[in-house]
């Protein structure tokens, strides 16, 4: 994965700011996968600012997190005890063979940026048999309950000022895989989360959309959010409103 236009400090520090739905996501795993004891050491991949690495301790006994971008490492070590987490920086295609391998390697939103062949021939040489693989990703919808003007807004202006990048959005099937991976289950699901105005605008500020926008210098960051503020307010009829996510897991076994 060579994409690091999320390698800023203001991108960094706004992640570590996000909704923490990566426990609900690993509630989730543990229940699929029926783990009943802690896994001796676990990967995170695109650890971003680190979210979905402190998830994943709930089901590890040791956990490193990787990124491509440094400055979402340099957040990592700021906020996380090294004592308990590992992060180092790379490429989701590149990451260290460790002295013993991992029993679990995750991947949070990152599947639509990398070269799907030479992540798994790098899993390949850092999972242990019977190792597992959890690709999973949560992004937003144009739904908020019963608040139908979020739906209108999301549609006819938000995506209209900020159209979604180009990414790869195809699902994995099992003929694409090799030999010795196989896909246990594909899952769909939805998540929600209450936010207040000022913290949903915080949020949106590090969208893909808006990333593109400000990173190019199409639009300066107050320029973005003085358009979020305006268009959003009259949308916002309560202190909080509760956004839709949508949610998939894919769980991936290496024989």
């Amino acid at each position: 994965m060579n994409n690091i236009s999320f390698n800023s400090k203001r991108i960094s520090e706004g992640y570590l700011k996000r909704p923490w739905l990566h426990k609900e996501v690993i509630e989730i795993i543990k229940r699929d996968l029926n783990i009943t004891t802690l896994y001796q050491s676990g990967l995170d991949i695109g650890c971003g600012a680190g979210l979905s690495t402190k998830a994943l301790k709930i089901i590890c006994e040791k956990v490193t997190g990787t990124d491509i971008s440094s400055e979402m490492i340099n957040i990592c070590k700021e906020t996380y005890d090294d004592k308990l987490f590992n992060f180092y920086v790379a490429k989701a295609e590149e990451t260290k063979i460790p002295e013993e391998s991992y029993d679990i390697i995750t991947a949070a939103g990152v599947i639509n940026w990398i070269d799907k062949n030479l992540f798994l021939e790098n899993t390949d040489k850092i999972l242990g048999s019977n190792g597992i693989i959890v690709i999973y990703d949560f992004w937003i919808t144009d739904s908020m309950i019963g608040n139908p003007e979020y739906n209108k807004w999301y549609n006819n202006k938000y995506l209209n000022k900020f159209p979604k990048p180009p990414r790869n959005e195809n699902k994995w099937t099992k003929e694409e895989l090799p030999y010795n991976y196989h896909i246990l289950d594909q899952i769909e699901y939805t998540l929600s989360y209450d936010f207040s105005l000022n913290d949903f605008i915080d949020f949106m500020m590090i969208q893909s959309n808006v990333n593109v926008q400000i990173e190019n210098n199409i639009l300066s960051e107050n320029e973005v959010r003085e358009w979020m503020i305006k268009s959003l307010r009259p949308v916002w009829k309560n202190e909080t409103e509760t956004l839709i996510f949508k949610a998939y897991n894919w769980y991936i076994k290496k024989d």
